[in-house]
């Protein structure tokens, strides 16, 4: 079984910026997503982008998401169909090639996906390293999570961050260097 990195820390500390360098650098040895904010015309944020490395995208919540039954967020209806279709068929791949399995973020949103918990419960049981960041409040699901025996939480504050990056790349190539 791999090891796994969960990156906790406050809204808009850098957590997906880490991800977004370290998955920079890995380059086509890396494979998952990461979530972006959509701003509107006026500068406000009106939802989120799920964003894979190959390049695929996927609205996954929206304001202007409403009805269908769809769950909400706060003020944003969330598209649990765009959350399976796009960031679970990123992370089934990337588990598939052996690749370091990247998840931005493991958050309420995501949550509501059945499918999304099944693949990351897949990806961190396979020989996969994964590399996540995951709400650091608390949700049965995430605890056990991080509670697993080969899961790591790093918290991402605004005096570590700077220096993260290079932390989880040495992370990751002590991971390579035990297979």
């Amino acid at each position: 079984m791999g090891r796994t990195l969960l990156l906790t820390g406050r809204p808009g500390v850098g957590k997906t910026t880490v991800i977004k360098t370290v998955a920079d650098s890995l380059g086509d040895r890396a494979g998952g997503f990461y979530t972006e904010e959509i701003r509107g015309p006026n500068g406000r944020r009106t939802g989120f982008r799920l964003v894979t490395l190959d390049g695929d995208e996927a609205v996954m919540a929206h304001t202007n998401l409403r009805g269908e039954g769809r769950p909400r967020v706060s003020r944003y209806g969330v598209d649990v169909e765009a959350i399976e279709k796009v960031g679970v068929a990123a992370i089934r791949q990337a588990t598939a090639g052996d690749r370091v399995v990247i998840v931005d973020e493991i958050g309420k949103m995501e949550l509501f996906c059945e499918a999304f918990k099944e693949v990351v419960r897949e990806a961190v049981e396979s020989h996969s390293p994964v590399l996540a960041t995951a709400m650091s409040g608390s949700h049965p699901w995430v605890d056990e999570l991080k509670g697993r025996r080969r899961a790591e939480v790093w918290e991402v504050t605004v005096h570590n961050r700077e220096a993260l990056p290079e932390r989880v790349r040495r992370w990751l190539r002590v991971d390579a260097e035990a297979k």
